[in-house]
């Protein structure tokens, strides 16, 4: 018997490749082989599971500050997760971020780095941001954007949100207030014109644009092309030949809600599973059942919940250890029946 965890990190308690390593170990307590593989979804985590980050620069953080950014340069190939340069972990939370001044500066600088030591290829993972500034701030830190049409850039996402809705969805989130939310919106309605008229791209059409507060369709505005997150990861870690290659697959996440199917991993992975016709289950942290369909629910079959089986704080404080065990007792159950 050959299982694939294919896993995304349980988030703020364990990371992507954390999680398959228990599910691992479990297969291997009971002697059965697992091709563990660490997924995401083209937002925070994505930059560890493609390698993990190999360089570090000091660069403008969200409020202005200086910060210590980590990300990828291999190859001709660089890998930036905006979170790292821009993202709302870095001034705490939203009560502590400034909504109207964050900026995308420092991940227009990390990608400005990149084309210094001649990458020709450029992928930027979105999600996270404190931001909501249309990609303004990055594009004024990039000195030459011309350099950007001779390189493969991709943008990763896993939302759909339009550019002049990226402070009604996400501004509250970041800190904005309500009026706030509206002085945001008219100023991604002038970029609108702005990016039009500079770059000839009209990114109010473009699915997508959005994300993180509108960098997404500021990057598109130089050239980038906008890619599902999820896809590309899945393409990198050749996901398809290892699940046509298992008997079962494993997948799991923090908390499976109704978003877990519009473009992230525990979906991607149980509709990658099926096209294959191979059982798939699921091992979580939590599952909001306010915010899942019944569908939702018997998708992975088994969906096992570690909150539910050994309580919130064991699952909060030792989520590998109930991972690792929620897992034997589902290969047990799997292999008895």
């Amino acid at each position: 018997m050959r299982v694939l965890a294919a896993v995304d990190k349980f988030k703020g308690t364990a990371s992507a490749k954390d999680v398959a390593r228990s599910i691992g170990h479990a297969c291997w307590e009971l002697g059965i082989e697992c091709d563990e593989v660490a997924l995401a979804d083209g937002g925070e985590g994505t930059l560890d599971v493609l390698g993990g980050p190999n360089r570090e620069s000091v660069v403008t953080g969200p409020l202005g500050k200086p910060v210590k950014a980590q990300w990828r340069f291999q190859g001709d190939t660089a890998v930036i997760e905006m979170a790292r340069a821009s993202g709302l972990s870095i001034v705490g939370d939203a009560q502590h971020n400034d909504a109207i001044a964050a900026s995308t500066t420092g991940t227009g600088e990390l990608i400005d780095k990149a084309l210094d030591l001649g990458a020709g290829r450029i992928i930027v993972c979105l999600g996270g941001s404190a931001t909501t500034d249309g990609g303004l701030g990055a594009i004024r830190a990039i000195r030459s954007p011309a350099r950007l049409k001779a390189v493969d850039f991709l943008i990763a996402c896993d939302v759909t949100t339009q550019f002049v809705d990226a402070a009604v969805v996400f501004g509250p989130q970041k800190g904005a207030t309500a009026s706030q939310v509206r002085l945001l919106t008219g100023r991604l309605e002038r970029l609108i014109q702005m990016y039009r008229e500079n770059y000839g791209v009209d990114v109010s059409k473009i699915e997508g644009a959005g994300a993180a507060g509108g960098l997404a369709g500021g990057l598109v505005a130089l050239g980038g092309k906008l890619i599902p997150g999820f896809e590309m990861v899945a393409d990198e870690a050749n996901l398809h030949d290892r699940v046509a290659q298992a008997d079962l697959v494993i997948t799991g996440e923090g908390q499976i809600d109704h978003t877990s199917y519009d473009g992230k991993v525990v979906g991607g992975v149980i509709d990658t599973a099926h096209h294959f016709n191979k059982p798939v289950a699921a091992v979580v942290g939590s599952i909001d059942f306010e915010l899942v369909t019944d569908d939702a629910l018997i998708r992975p079959n088994p969906l096992l919940a570690i909150s539910d089986i050994y309580g919130r704080e064991k699952a909060m404080n030792e989520p590998l250890w109930c991972i690792e065990h929620a897992t034997l007792e589902l290969l047990r159950n799997y292999v008895v029946n």
